[in-house]
């Protein structure tokens, strides 16, 4: 399994064998590599600790792999983009910018959101989303009720506003955990969804 991995994942930690971890962890990451055709560096920058991670995905996976009639896979996704750029997080910009071209199926959305959400491809409804999200990432003091008024404004259930709010949350803790341990991107992640499949 180790010859799937990036050479170059983590520059201030050591970097864990996947064959050295607890089974259940080596399952969970064969069956995302055999899905993805590589191992998403983040399973290998936070493995030192087996318990944290699972704790980790368990938590990514309840909010991310969740879809609402309010909050879709895809914008929870933009969501990701949108706060991880505003922390200027580059790992989770290029992994989940590639999560997001995929389930919006929108090659340009998530340089947009990247570069200059306020000028992204976005309908009122996910502009205020990604509003308030950026908002709480950045000046999280400042959140007030008016703030998760919009989103109800919008047809956001109670659920959905705190979805929102807790992707953000998670978010900023795994921006924080890239910085200080220096986790990179795969460089498969820049290339998809960038050109639409045929048929």
């Amino acid at each position: 399994m180790t010859g799937h991995m990036d050479p170059e994942i983590m520059k201030r930690f050591p970097v864990v064998d996947v064959d050295d971890l607890p089974q259940d962890l080596r399952d969970r990451i064969l069956a995302v590599s055999e899905k993805s055709g590589f191992i998403p560096n983040v399973f290998i920058g936070i493995a030192q600790r087996p318990d944290e991670m699972r704790a980790f995905f368990d938590f990514h996976d309840s909010l991310m792999d969740r879809e609402t009639p309010g909050l879709s896979k895809a914008e929870r996704e933009m969501i990701v983009v949108a706060t991880s750029a505003a922390n200027s997080c580059l790992y989770c910009v290029v992994a989940h910018g590639a999560i997001a071209r995929i389930r919006t199926k929108n090659p340009y959305i998530s340089d947009q959101l990247a570069t200059d959400w306020r000028k992204a491809d976005l309908d009122e409804r996910q502009y205020a989303i990604i509003e308030a999200a950026v908002k709480l990432s950045v000046r999280p003091s400042e959140i007030v009720d008016a703030d998760l008024d919009g989103l109800r404004r919008h047809g956001l259930s109670e659920e959905d506003i705190y979805d929102v709010g807790t992707i953000t949350a998670f978010f900023a803790m795994s921006n924080r955990l890239v910085h200080w341990s220096g986790l990179m991107p795969n460089k498969e992640f820049y290339l998809m969804g960038r050109i639409p499949k045929e048929g």
